[in-house]
């Protein structure tokens, strides 16, 4: 143990060594057309431990408009929420993944993004949140349904409340008004669990209620456990609702962490956090439309048909195939959040999607610990990102918080939650 304990921080000390020499590296361009610079190869790559520091009285910063509110604090690791019809919010909470470290470079990477996270134990349930008056205070805050496995994905249809575990989507029966699951929930399809490196199942559902879509991350940064590992991961299922069965939608997605439906064309669009280890500012994470069938690179290509070298033996036919993403966030940005909004949101954020960005551990100097905003027209992105909630990260470099799931609630809020506060933000616009 103690030769272990010796190890880890001599990696520490050579992670942090290396940290230095990354001080000042631009940030990616980002919109449709980013310059890519060369790849960065390297026995380490820059790390840039997030210190945690408590929010105190201060809050996350909005626009000129707009007020920011904790509606709930002394959560267990919230993730991504859903507002169900009658206004009453549902928070997933929960930690999963059970992936053995590969290299020694993995456990100190590992000891080092921990640092940036929040100690408190998974919470593996759904909570529930109600402002029966419509006051803003959210006066009831109380265990929905417990005993889940690493809840993430959340969508409402047919009546029904469904959850994306870790390993395996179920659905609770729903009537208006519960605050309480009236049972244990039904399975609907198991999800790939084995190792689970990327745990996170992000979800959405169609207009109709009857599919489901959930995103699966892949079991390694680049095929390092082998393609096997890989079977039915890195692509978004299209889950029928009622039998269950499945087939992939979209494949080459290194890790789909969201998924929304753009309201104004019903096309599915997502957030996917793409490869380390090329430097700085490769590769970019990204926003895209994902077309059924459609290919996005991952492992054999990166931003469109860019080869990764490190990807043996290449495949030139999956390169050519590969879709260029249709918007990049910037690399190790980390987004973990989307969904498109309305016009409760006020005419400037009225056509646009909400990112939330986790924020970067192999970056220096960090970027993400944010919630963005994406203008659209004609149902694609059009124009620069808007800061949209920030101040997560002080200038003195601790970090407050990390933003995750974001939805936009009908009643004119936008919903934040902030998994190292352990805390839900709501944003309203000033009448």
């Amino acid at each position: 143990m103690k030769r272990s304990s010796t190890l880890v921080m001599l990696g520490v000390s050579l992670l942090l060594a290396a940290c230095t020499e990354g001080e000042g590296a631009k940030t990616l361009s980002r919109g449709a057309d980013p310059t890519l610079p060369e790849p960065q190869r390297g026995i380490l790559p820059s790390m840039k431990i997030a210190e945690p520091s408590p929010w105190g009285d201060q809050k996350p910063t909005v626009p000129e408009g707009f007020s920011v509110t904790a509606i709930a604090t002394d959560l267990q690791i919230p993730r991504q929420t859903l507002v169900l019809p009658n206004g009453d919010i549902l928070v997933a909470e929960g930690r999963g993944g059970n992936a053995a470290k590969l290299k020694p470079k993995d456990v100190i990477a590992g000891y080092i993004k921990a640092k940036g996270n929040t100690q408190v134990k998974s919470g593996n349930r759904l909570t529930l949140l109600r402002d029966a008056d419509g006051d803003g205070q959210y006066e009831l805050k109380t265990v929905f349904a417990d005993k889940l496995n690493a809840p993430y994905g959340l969508a409402f249809a047919n009546n029904k409340i469904y959850v994306a575990n870790q390993d395996e989507l179920v659905s609770f029966d729903y009537q208006e008004g519960q605050t309480e699951a009236g049972g244990a929930p039904t399975t609907i399809t198991k999800l790939p669990s084995a190792i689970n490196h990327h745990w996170t199942k992000a979800m959405t559902v169609s207009p109709d209620g009857r599919y489901l879509y959930v995103g699966i991350g892949s079991n390694s940064n680049i095929t390092e456990r082998g393609m096997e590992a890989e079977v039915d991961r890195a692509m978004v299922w299209q889950i029928d609702a009622t039998a269950g069965t499945y087939k992939p939608y979209a494949t080459g997605l290194r890790n789909p962490t969201a998924l929304a439906i753009n309201p104004e064309t019903g096309q599915l669009w997502s957030v996917v956090n793409e490869r380390d280890e090329l430097g700085p500012d490769l590769v970019p994470d990204y926003l895209t439309s994902v077309r059924e069938g459609g290919f996005y690179g991952w492992p054999y290509a990166y931003w469109g048909q860019n080869a990764d070298p490190r990807v043996k033996p290449g495949d030139p036919e999956k390169v050519k195939a590969t879709i260029k993403p249709d918007y990049s966030l910037g690399s190790h940005v980390a987004a973990l959040g989307l969904h498109f909004s309305s016009p409760v949101m006020g005419e400037k954020f009225a056509n646009g999607a909400f990112v939330g960005e986790h924020g970067s551990w192999n970056r220096n100097p960090p970027v993400g610990y944010k919630v963005i905003f994406i203008p659209f027209a004609n149902g694609r992105p059009a124009g620069e990102p808007i800061d949209f909630v920030t101040g997560f990260r002080t200038e003195e470099g601790k970090t407050r918080g990390r933003p995750v799931g974001v939805t936009v609630d009908p009643r004119g809020a936008l919903i934040v939650a902030d998994d190292l506060a352990n805390t839900v933000w709501r944003v309203t616009r000033n009448r």
